[in-house]
């Protein structure tokens, strides 16, 4: 005997106290998938036979079966099940959870039973149980399917089951395309016989020269939305068309409410005959008796939404929300043709659809229409391609996976619209954020690996995001933290290439780049061509943000003024990378700039007070040693503190100069992060600086330049010379260089990410951090003990979910995808670590 059993079902095993379920299930199922009424009454009562403890027991199981069942996980209900209450229950659960009830019937005779009853330890009850549950089955056996259950299946030899899974009618997903999924056609023949040949299908007549079925010269598979009929000049054309493409593999076609409506008409139902169906069935009127019965099958054996591309896609008439997906009950069929109403009409008379776009957050990529709307537009990663064909709009076609639209005009109008297009909402006034994106603990998971971001982070991040941020529509990624190489061993230094060459070596990273690193602020510019292709749905026409995301100048005018000249600059790159903006990562500089109060209250003080204190206590000790007094020691420990002071002083000046407006501002410029529809992360950093150095030559007062060296490492005089170009850099002030993968921002070595940048800064530089007399022996031996991998943790997990904001930007994922992103970058900020790290 074979069962075949739905792959996402509740399987509710039914039988007598002793019949075998246990057994039955512990050989046909995991066990994670059987959810044992014993079991929980154990669990909450530390006794499987305390029927006092069973409401508390099931309420428990239940409990975890809606957990299962949300996840899209079988479960199996091991208990007798003989009552009709209790299969009441499990029904109501199924359906709670749009999924298929099964019925097991383990049909074992009585006397079988209680012969293994009475060789149980822990069965104490009388035979006069079994009976009664005997009698309770004998009378189930003819109620269960009209209950509820889909399927039912009485076992009498359990020893002779085997059983198989039979995949849901909509589960497609072994189809990977790839796909043109076409909108609403509504009888618009010819525009669809013309939209087929611009999206380059051939078509297959008949001898009356009728389109009966199309093909792709490139093994492309057509999808179509529904709503074939009704409305335009020749419904039977389009469904003989779409018809023949399904035969022969061709197409796929999901129902829309117009067929369904044709259907029901065809089948003798009592219907209002409006909104098209009129002309639908004055037109099939001129058809075969064979043709129409044909068709009317065809209909209903359409599934309601399929799956297809591993779960990726969703193609429903009216859309599908993410709970649906894969699910199977008439309230799933029922939003899948006709959505959900708000259960209000509009001022036409029209339903009022609840608009569950804004609220999607699924990760498969839902395809529909039914609403008409003047133009497609994503909202959330769905797209609705009705534009209205048969009101004199276009008939459109999503190519899938490019994620491309091809659309060709209406002959002319087939049928006025009640509602006018024009009226249709914006699309990206509807890309709306929701707190429980980001708050709480969560694990952001991505492409690169899953980041957890925890809740008391996302508080602080929401501070910021709230009060001080930019607005996040033009907030797209945010610069990962850096780690410093592992601690020098070489005399008087904390910190030296060697070490961080041998970082990347070890990590197997064969060839870095090493860019000197400008003492400013960290800066990411946005700049749009102009305001009018600022796609982000905000004014202006980009903007300049810091690293906490941040507006980087209070003043507005400052910000245009700078992003005109970073405009003009970059004008051959809109054309040649064919996008109407730019994301840029940049140092602006001086420090001075945007940290003048920070340098005010913590360095300058600090400086002016060791300038006054320190000479005037050497001078005090000058006056003790001529008095003959031991004060040698003390006087030539803060003699050095004076010079470590004076050098304290001159580090943090090296950093600031004086700015007027923009005048004695400077971008340095080191790494193109995206444009439209692409992220630069996998181009090398030669790529990068190449395309900062174009920024400089054309505007040099604006733009400063990144010095670097490329080093191979396996050269032991690559690392000699950069090296040396390292000392040299720091001897004249410079704060050091950021090494990095040459190989660029998203390069793996040995299958894992590696670190974006290690930070390797100079020994006077390093005195503005740890403070003037870091540099004492003993101060340098206390230093080296710190411990950098939080901080490594740390750079990595924001580099990680930097990579992915950049994927989701370029790909056109929804505003809350990136934002869940980069708002956890932000959340990461608050993680402690050492700040002087």
């Amino acid at each position: 005997m074979n069962i075949d059993l739905p792959e996402l079902s509740l399987i509710a095993l039914v039988g007598i106290s002793g019949s075998g379920k246990s057994t039955f299930a512990r050989e046909h199922f995991k066990p994670t998938e059987v959810l044992s009424s014993d079991f929980f009454r154990g669990l909450v009562a530390d006794d499987e036979n305390d029927q006092s403890a069973t409401k508390d027991a099931f309420d428990a199981l239940g409990h975890i079966a809606g957990i299962r069942l949300r996840a899209g996980r079988r479960v199996v209900i091991d208990a007798t099940n003989v009552q009709k209450h209790a299969r009441a229950e499990l029904i109501s659960l199924a359906k709670s959870f749009d999924v298929l009830p099964v019925a097991i019937v383990i049909d074992t005779p009585e006397a079988v039973a209680w012969e293994r009853t009475q060789n149980r330890a822990d069965r104490d009850f009388g035979r006069n149980v079994l009976k009664r549950q005997s009698q309770d089955l004998r009378r189930s056996l003819r109620e269960l399917g009209r209950e509820g259950f889909r399927k039912v299946h009485v076992v009498r030899d359990p020893a002779e089951v085997t059983i198989t899974y039979e995949k849901a009618w909509n589960d497609r997903r072994e189809l990977t395309g790839p796909f043109d999924i076409i909108g609403d056609v509504h009888g618009c023949r010819a525009e669809l016989e013309t939209l087929l040949g611009e999206l380059g299908w051939t078509l297959i007549r008949d001898e009356a020269g009728r389109a009966v079925d199309a093909a792709h010269p490139r093994g492309r598979r057509a999808v179509f939305v529904g709503d074939l009929v009704d409305r335009g000049p020749d419904s039977p054309g389009v469904l003989r068309l779409v018809m023949g493409m399904t035969a022969s593999g061709n197409a796929l076609c999901v129902p829309g409410n117009h067929e369904q409506k044709l259907l029901r008409k065809l089948r003798g139902k009592n219907v209002t005959v409006s909104h098209g169906l009129a002309e639908t069935l004055e037109q099939l009127s001129s058809e075969t008796t064979e043709f129409v019965e044909s068709a009317a099958q065809w209909i209903h054996d359409l599934v309601s939404h399929l799956r297809l591309d591993g779960g990726r896609l969703v193609v429903a008439h009216a859309g599908l929300k993410e709970s649906y997906h894969g699910r199977a009950s008439g309230r799933v069929r029922d939003f899948c043709l006709y959505g959900e109403s708000t259960g209000e009409t509009d001022e036409y008379g029209l339903p009022v659809r609840y608009p569950w776009a804004r609220d999607y957050r699924g990760a498969a990529m839902v395809v529909y229409g039914h609403v008409p709307t003047p133009k497609v537009e994503w909202i959330n990663n769905t797209v609705c391609l009705d534009t209205g064909a048969v009101f004199g709009g276009e008939l459109t076609a999503l190519r899938y996976p490019e994620k491309t639209f091809v659309a060709v005009r209406a002959e002319r109008t087939y049928y006025e619209p009640i509602r006018p297009l024009a009226d249709a909402e914006s699309a990206r006034d509807n890309e709306t954020l929701d707190l429980t994106d980001v708050t709480g603990r969560r694990h952001v998971r991505t492409e690169y690996g899953t980041v957890i971001v925890d809740a008391e982070n996302s508080a602080a991040a929401l501070e910021v995001m709230s009060r001080f941020a930019i607005d996040p529509r033009l907030l797209l990624w945010l610069p990962p933290t850096m780690s410093p190489p592992s601690t020098s061993t070489v005399e008087g230094y904390l910190e030296y290439p060697t070490e961080a060459f041998a970082d990347y070596r070890a990590a197997g990273v064969d060839t870095v780049v090493c860019e000197e690193k400008h003492m400013g602020s960290r800066a990411v510019v946005l700049v749009c061509r102009d305001s009018a292709a600022a796609r982000f749905g905000v004014d202006g026409s980009g903007a300049i943000y810091t690293r906490t995301g941040r507006a980087f100048f209070t003043d507005a005018t400052l910000t245009e003024t700078l992003l005109d000249r970073v405009r003009a600059a970059a004008a051959p790159l809109f054309d040649e990378l064919e996008s109407d903006w730019l994301l840029l990562d940049c140092e602006l500089l001086p420090w001075s700039a945007k940290a003048a109060g920070l340098i005010r209250t913590q360095y300058a003080a600090a400086g002016a007070a060791a300038r006054s204190a320190l000479p005037a206590a050497v001078a005090a000790l000058d006056a003790g040693l001529a008095r003959g007094l031991d004060l040698g020691e003390l006087r030539a420990r803060t003699a050095a503190r004076t010079e470590n002071a004076a050098g304290f002083t001159a580090a943090y000046r090296r950093y600031c100069w004086p700015t007027t407006g923009l005048d004695g501002l400077q971008l340095a410029p080191f790494a193109l992060l995206a444009a439209e529809g692409t992220s630069y992360a996998d181009r090398h950093h030669g790529w990068h600086l190449d395309i900062s150095d174009r920024l400089v030559a054309a505007d040099p007062a604006t733009f400063r330049r990144t010095g670097r060296r490329i080093v191979d490492l396996s050269d032991p005089a690559a690392e000699a010379e950069a090296t040396a170009w390292w000392l040299e850099l720091t001897a004249a002030g410079g704060e050091g260089m950021v090494i990095k993968p040459y190989a660029g921002l998203a390069h793996r070595a040995n299958g894992k990410l590696v670190q974006p940048g290690i930070k390797c800064r100079g020994r006077e530089y390093l005195r503005i951090i740890y403070g003037p007399d870091y540099t004492a022996p003993d101060h340098l031996t206390r230093l080296r003990d710190r411990t950098l991998s939080r901080k490594r943790t740390l750079a990595l997990r924001e580099h990680t979910l930097g990579l992915a904001a950049l994927d989701a930007v370029a790909t056109g994922e929804p505003l809350w995808r990136v934002h869940e992103l980069v708002f956890a970058i932000l959340a990461m900020e608050s993680v402690p670590t050492d700040p002087r790290l």
